[in-house]
């Protein structure tokens, strides 16, 4: 038999126990999405320096029109800073490109369906306005789950009888 002591000593290790296991896995987890987020940075930042030199715009320039400082977006750009969805709006607009574009590539708008390659010449048309952009995607995007909506799950193969041959 245990003595009231023992027994409070036994509870109090099991407890650390627990603790110390949940602290790990607290710590792994937000060791994975500080990871996520590093990647996503870099992603983002990556975009609109391929963005602004397409553009022709130095990235003083770049800072100015979007109303952010040059260090600011010097730091977006090299992944070490998450900019906010505000400031990637006002990043798109002086990069004169969607804001759902960046919005996408960091992360904080899914990804539209249908041929990649579509919707980038329809966000790449400079004939067309940012309303016009919108409206063509949310046009093909319903077109395309329509199209993939009406296909049969799995064709059957084509069966031949004696009569049909």
């Amino acid at each position: 038999m245990q003595t009231p002591g023992e027994f409070v000593r036994e509870q109090v290790t099991t407890v650390r126990e627990k603790v110390d296991q949940l602290a790990g896995s607290v710590a792994e987890t937000v060791a994975a999405e500080r990871s996520k987020v590093t990647t996503t940075s870099s992603q983002v930042g990556e975009f609109i320096r391929e963005q602004r030199n397409l553009a022709r715009v130095s990235l003083r320039e770049l800072a100015r029109s979007a109303g952010v400082s040059n260090p600011y977006l010097s730091q977006v750009e090299r992944g070490l800073r998450k900019p906010s969805a505000e400031i990637l709006a006002a990043i798109a607009k002086g990069l004169k490109i969607s804001a759902e574009t960046l919005y996408e590539q960091a992360g904080i708008l899914d990804r539209r369906s249908g041929n990649p390659d579509t919707v980038a010449a329809i966000r790449c048309d400079p004939s067309l306005s940012e309303r016009h952009k919108a409206v063509l995607l949310e046009l093909y995007e319903t077109y395309v789950r329509e199209h993939a909506a009406s296909r049969p799950a799995t064709p059957s193969p084509p069966t031949t009888t004696k009569e049909s041959a």
